[in-house]
């Protein structure tokens, strides 16, 4: 899937769409996806401009994005459709090394569970093949 697409699974747009693009995707189960991290980054300019560092927060959030690429494909539904997939909660954070401009910063996330609009995903972010973060991630299908 290319940010054309992604575009169409996700109501985010610039400078807050996280996912550059989807690898793999089965539906119910699980994504790979990714972010490439480029010094052109608006956070840059604050965090930290003589040392840039992704934030910790926004590596959660690309991570509850391609969660929810996951669930929207999982249900066939999309933001046209009226539903939104908001984020509601992160457990079990973990923050392993940092992430920099240059980094190609792979998004990976497996389905635990689903009950009543709230799904559970394990989910990890790496930077060529090492861990740079994990978190289990709540997201909830709600109506607009």
């Amino acid at each position: 899937m290319d940010v054309t697409e992604i575009k169409k699974w996700l109501p985010h747009r610039y400078p807050f769409l996280l996912v550059d693009r989807v690898v793999e995707l089965n539906a119910g189960e699980s994504i790979v996806a990714y972010k490439n991290i480029t010094v052109n980054e608006e956070v840059f300019n604050g965090h930290f401009p003589q040392a840039p560092i992704f934030p910790g927060v926004m590596i959660i959030e690309a991570m509850a994005q391609a969660s929810g690429i996951l669930g929207f494909k999982t249900m066939d539904k999309t933001p046209q459709d009226g539903s939104v997939y908001l984020f509601a909660g992160a457990d079990k954070v973990r923050f392993r090394r940092q992430v920099i401009p240059g980094d190609r910063l792979q998004l990976e996330a497996k389905v635990i569970s689903k009950k009543r609009g709230i799904w559970k995903f394990d989910c990890t972010a790496s930077v060529d093949g090492e861990l740079a973060a994990s978190a289990t991630i709540l997201c909830a299908d709600r109506k607009v």
